[in-house]
């Protein structure tokens, strides 16, 4: 995200509210319905840290948005998962069931740290982010334990980067499908080294188109969200929005968790 916000002239290391959008959850159409439909998933905070410390300020307001939301899905990711306990709402208790809190772990090491603080935490729907993927990590001993849900993976981009062997893809696999937990490998990377082969490729849905292509995803126990409306009553599947995806989307490495193509026909 430093390398993007450099190419719009913005400086990364600054922290701020968003203006606009910050609400958008709670948007409605003309006729007064909500703007993001039942059953979506809204990627929280994704370019930045939804945990860290300078974000604290408005952290409650956007806590009380998914709240009034029981009816949409919050992805939240975060590489603090120390600071998730003392952030959490006054009537959290075990967790509200739209929330996916994920972890990013890009090696052993930082999956040592992170996974057991993640297993120990009240949420009801826990996953996994090795991406970018920077060395290859045994997750065996977390997945064991029932808790983890999907862990999705890709390799490294832009600026600088690091390779991504496709050896660590196989293993991370091989373990997802062991315990049954679903598995996306959504990008190569820049940088992906195959059969002792080095590959750069610089576009993106090549990357994707690549990750499709090897076959690595892993469907496994499907992760059901016990979604409700505003009086707290349980929404059937027919009553859920269902992603459309065009032609382009079918070799996508993305597309198992992808909310669907946007309304303009091509991803942001």
């Amino acid at each position: 995200m430093y390398f993007l916000d450099a190419r719009r002239d913005q400086d990364g290391s600054r922290i701020y509210r968003t203006q606009k959008g910050f609400d958008y959850p709670i948007h409605k159409d003309r006729k007064g319905a909500y703007k993001v439909k039942s059953g979506e998933m809204i990627r929280v905070c994704l370019s930045s840290d939804f945990f860290l410390q300078e974000a604290d300020p408005w952290r409650e307001e956007a806590w009380t948005i998914m709240k009034m939301r029981p009816d949409v899905k919050f992805f939240l990711l975060t590489k603090r998962p120390e600071r998730i306990e003392a952030c959490l709402p006054h009537d959290w208790q075990s967790g509200w069931e739209n929330i996916f809190l994920n972890v990013s772990c890009e090696n052993q090491r930082r999956a040592a740290e992170r996974i057991p603080i993640l297993l120990s935490l009240p949420f009801k729907h826990k996953g996994v982010m090795t991406a970018p993927l920077l060395g290859e990590i045994d997750l065996d001993p977390y997945l064991s334990t029932g808790q983890i849900e999907q862990v999705i993976a890709g390799g490294e981009n832009y600026g600088g980067a690091r390779p991504c062997h496709f050896e660590w893809i196989k293993t991370l696999r091989a373990s997802c499908q062991s315990h049954d937990v679903s598995f996306c490998f959504i990008e190569t990377g820049t940088h992906f080294v195959k059969d002792g082969k080095s590959y750069h490729l610089l576009s993106k849905r090549l990357q994707s188109e690549m990750a499709y292509k090897s076959g690595m995803s892993w469907t496994g126990k499907p992760v059901i969200f016990h979604l409700t409306d505003g009086l707290g009553l349980r929404l059937e599947k027919k009553e859920l929005y269902s992603p459309a995806f065009l032609q382009q989307c079918q070799k996508c490495g993305s597309r198992p968790i992808c909310n669907g193509a946007s309304s303009r026909g091509k991803c942001e």
